[in-house]
């Protein structure tokens, strides 16, 4: 799952990327309506965490024109004005959620994944390939009735591969996909990963990898 957070206050944004992280979502942060707008252009998000009031460009301006995309993502707006006008307001200009601060965070949550499960274009919550099954939702994954000790990282991955099946996934897109922005082209940490991810699926192995192309679930 690919999340924007738009909030200037940079250590709030901070904190609640970091907490989503955690929970295995990819989730890059813009601290004003300019640059989230150019990040909108440049990647597809499942859910956009936008607070109202942004220096540059203001958060119901931006609102409008995520509303007017084609393939727009679901917007949760998180905003100090909590007033039932500010929410009604709010929703109005065409949010599909409304969070006022200060929140809980685990509701934060519950509320991006509903929001991303309602997407128009959302994937099944149960994805099935190779003898595994995979739940997002409940966050289990099981191979011919054995359930998976995965980690965030590791359950994020076999999702991404489970997603693209048959197709293949490069290096450079599992990075986009279960990491973010800030992860570094250049680290090793998908092939860490990843054989971490194979030991744990165990044999025979499911996982194929083919030079300059990238991974598959055979």
């Amino acid at each position: 799952m690919r999340i924007l957070v738009v909030e200037d206050a940079r250590s709030l944004a901070e904190v609640v990327a970091e907490g989503l992280r955690d929970q295995g979502m990819a989730v890059d942060i813009s601290y004003d309506g300019l640059s989230a707008a150019a990040k909108l252009d440049l990647t597809a998000y499942d859910v956009v965490v936008l607070d109202r009031d942004l220096p540059g460009l203001h958060g119901d301006t931006l609102c409008q024109m995520i509303v007017d995309r084609p393939d727009r993502p679901m917007v949760l707006m998180l905003t100090a004005a909590g007033t039932p006008d500010d929410r009604v307001s709010g929703l109005t200009l065409g949010a599909d959620d409304y969070l006022a601060k200060p929140f809980h965070f685990p509701e934060l949550i519950l509320r991006i994944q509903a929001l991303a499960r309602r997407k128009p274009d959302a994937h099944p919550p149960t994805l099935r390939a190779a003898g595994i099954e995979l739940d997002p939702v409940r966050r289990t994954a099981v191979r011919d009735g054995r359930q998976l000790n995965l980690s965030v990282k590791e359950f994020a991955l076999l999702q991404a591969l489970m997603r693209a099946s048959p197709g293949f996934l490069s290096t450079e897109a599992l990075l986009e996909r279960v990491w973010d922005e800030n992860a570094d082209p250049f680290t090793n940490t998908v092939t860490v990963t990843m054989g971490r991810l194979r030991r744990k699926l165990g044999e025979p192995p499911v996982i194929t990898t083919t030079p300059g192309v990238g991974y598959r679930l055979a």
